[in-house]
């Protein structure tokens, strides 16, 4: 079990990865190894994600998310197989915690007050005096 937060944990068997070969420049290495890794998360079949953890986790996977319900993360920023399986995991677990945080409160309008309001008149006033002995002088 993989452990997200205190109340939510994911089994390993719920991940599936793919590996292939990393785009980039090339190397010695870089025709033959298979370093890339592919990481896939079905969200939809998950029984260990609360509904409302999902439904956040769906607008934070954006483009990550396939039709089918699989959240996919490429990982290919290292140069090894196995440092790139560990980034694409972390990178798995950080949006769940995101997605796992409560949404903050709403926002409540507020009303600028008479004092910040004259403040603002004040400035416009100083910056409007300032920009007019800018102009040509005048013939008196």
């Amino acid at each position: 079990m993989i452990r997200i937060t205190r109340s939510i944990s994911i089994d390993e068997s719920e991940l599936h990865e793919d590996f292939m070969r990393a785009s980039g420049p090339g190397g010695q290495n870089v025709q033959k190894v298979e370093s890339a890794v592919q990481l896939r998360f079905n969200l939809f079949e998950s029984p260990n994600l609360p509904e409302a953890v999902r439904a956040r986790l769906i607008i934070l996977a954006g483009s990550r998310l396939a039709l089918n319900g699989d959240l996919i993360i490429n990982a290919q920023r290292f140069r090894t197989q196995p440092r790139n399986r560990a980034d694409a995991l972390e990178r798995l677990v950080a949006l769940i915690r995101e997605a796992a945080l409560p949404p903050p409160p709403p926002r409540r309008p507020t009303r600028p007050t008479l004092a910040s309001k004259k403040r603002r008149l004040e400035g416009k006033k100083q910056r409007g005096a300032v920009k007019s002995f800018r102009g040509r002088p005048s013939e008196d």
